[in-house]
């Protein structure tokens, strides 16, 4: 129990001290794993771990629906809100017929959000940490 409850802090200090892009790489993360063991949770007959993992799955997705910024992301952002909303119905639906199948339609495209969001940070912290040049003619 200790080492639970130590892992639990862990995971909150975590949060608490990321910044806005692992935060949202953390959100995907977090999804994906929920949706696997939303599958697990039915390949074992387990409804109410499926119910709870599906659940706690599209609360992320509602996270993340929340947090677009409008202003800024312009069409992408309306974009990634279609995208969201088709993986919440995709996600009730999963949850009435217990369908590993729809789950594993969210979990690929999770999958490839994740990916997405990884290359761009890491080019965007890539781009910081390229020296300037600071040419005169």
């Amino acid at each position: 129990m200790k080492g639970q409850k130590a892992y639990q802090q862990y995971k909150r200090v975590q949060v608490k001290t990321a910044n806005r892009e692992k935060l949202l790489l953390m959100l995907y993360q977090g999804c994906v794993k929920f949706l696997r063991l939303a599958k697990k949770s039915i390949e074992e007959n387990d409804i109410e771990g499926a119910n709870n993992y599906i659940v706690r799955s599209q609360d992320i997705i509602l996270e993340l629906m929340n947090t677009l910024d409008w202003e800024k992301g312009g069409e992408i952002a309306d974009n990634l809100y279609k995208l969201y909303d088709y993986m919440n119905r995709q996600l009730i639906s999963a949850n009435i017929t217990k369908d590993i199948g729809k789950i594993e339609v969210v979990e690929e495209l999770m999958m490839e959000l994740l990916d997405s969001w990884q290359q761009i940070i890491k080019r965007k912290n890539m781009e910081k940490e390229e020296p300037q040049l600071n040419l005169k003619g």
